[in-house]
């Protein structure tokens, strides 16, 4: 008995001294081998340039987004990945056919087929990965290996899934795992990773999302409804335009948390879909006019500050005097005491029938609001582009939004 372990310890010796000679091989065929990456490459050249620059915009922490929509229930791919799951089989899985990518894939039998989930399914059987295209409507190789640099850092355990995160890593490609023991599937995509998680847990997380968001919402309401009325009676400051922004941008980071659960629940996210339309509608565009009404540097642009703003640590956000740095008003703590003085354009854009040049002309002409509000009929008259009926239909209209505004203040 003993002779015959050390026989097997020594036929395990000789195995894993193979693989090394194996893997190093790819440099002596690379000739060899080149012709037949090279036939495959000329389908996809014409796209592939334009295609691959799109892959390393993952530093926006977007990177996650393509591909839960790609995997997400409903779809093809993620019917043939719950087959695989069923089966317990494991599965290593590459989703892109550029040049970049392939050039570290090796062997394995070249099928270029349609994809189907039962065709991915029975080759998931075989041993080796499986590699699609870019868009996962094809099946391009099958049983074939993965050689990623092997010096590329990785925190994985098991064999399959430290292939797929430092081929993801090296490549940008899509890589997903699925584990065979654990019974759960995994993405990688560049420096990402995630782990797909059961349907239910994702809908109760994003049920507890759309309450967060229905709260925020309502105080972000109360806030403009207040810096409506204060800018009716003059009374704006710094800390009050801060306050505003700052609820506004944190109702637009619970939605950007709650794309992700969207994406991942596929057609079982119709319903949470519509709330969040209905919740999110003018948002942004209310922001913008905000941000626009108050920053100091009219060179910079409202979109480009609230964006800006949005990528900030919840941390970061809490400082009402970072985001008066950014409107242009400095950073003390005395500043947010400042009177300030609105443009007009939130309050003019809520006027019926107003078109955006007639706004523009009226903030080139009157400089700010009160200035609007105090012009008789005959000065907006004066206007270009405004005639006596569409001056009083601004000097009516603005007066109605006051009263409403006021109503709603006390009430609210």
């Amino acid at each position: 008995m003993k002779e015959e372990r050390f026989q097997l310890l020594e036929e395990d010796v000789a195995v894993l001294d193979e693989r090394p000679k194996e893997e190093k091989a790819p440099k002596g065929k690379g000739q060899k081998e080149a012709p037949v990456r090279e036939v495959k490459e000329e389908k996809p050249d014409k796209k592939e340039p334009r295609e691959e620059k799109k892959e390393p915009i993952d530093e926006k922490g977007d990177g996650l987004t393509g591909p839960l929509k790609m995997v997400a229930p409903g779809t093809a791919l993620r019917e043939g990945l719950d087959s695989v799951l069923r089966a317990k089989t494991g599965a290593l899985i590459v989703v892109g056919d550029a040049p970049e990518v392939l050039r570290f894939v090796e062997g394995g039998f070249h099928i270029d087929t349609e994809f189907t989930p039962a065709g991915l399914y029975e080759l998931a059987k075989m041993d080796g990965a499986i590699v699609l295209s870019r868009d996962a409507r094809r099946i391009l190789y099958a049983n074939a290996q993965l050689i990623p640099d092997p010096s590329i850092p990785s925190e994985e355990t098991g064999i399959r899934h430290r292939t797929a995160e430092r081929f993801a890593r090296q490549t940008g490609a899509l890589v997903i795992a699925i584990s065979q023991r654990r019974g759960v599937i995994t993405l990688y995509k560049g420096a990402e990773r995630y782990s797909l998680q059961d349907i239910s847990v994702i809908l109760s997380k994003a049920n507890q999302a759309v309450q967060t968001l229905e709260k925020y919402k309502g105080v972000l309401d109360k806030a403009l409804i207040n810096l409506t009325a204060l800018e009716f009676e003059d009374l704006v400051t710094v800390y009050d335009v801060a306050r505003v922004v700052q609820r506004g941008v944190m109702v637009l980071q619970v939605v950007k948390e709650l794309e992700n659960y969207i994406c991942e629940l596929g057609t079982e996210g119709r319903l949470i879909t519509m709330q969040v339309e209905e919740l999110l509608a003018n948002v942004r565009e209310e922001l913008c006019c905000v941000i626009r009404d108050y920053l100091d540097d009219e060179g910079k642009n409202a979109e480009d500050v609230l964006r800006v703003v949005s990528s900030w640590p919840p941390d970061d956000l809490l400082d009402l005097t970072g985001i008066s740095r950014i409107l242009g008003y400095g950073a003390s703590s005395s500043i947010l005491d400042l009177s300030v003085y609105p443009r007009g354009y939130r309050i003019l854009q809520r006027i019926p029938r107003l078109p955006a040049q007639i706004v523009e002309n009226l903030i080139r002409t009157f400089k700010n609001l009160q200035n609007i509000l105090k012009a008789s009929i005959e000065e907006l008259d004066d206007v270009e582009g405004i005639g006596e009926v569409r001056a009083k239909a601004i000097k009516n209209g603005l007066h109605r939004l006051q009263e409403q505004v006021m109503l709603e203040r006390y009430m609210g």
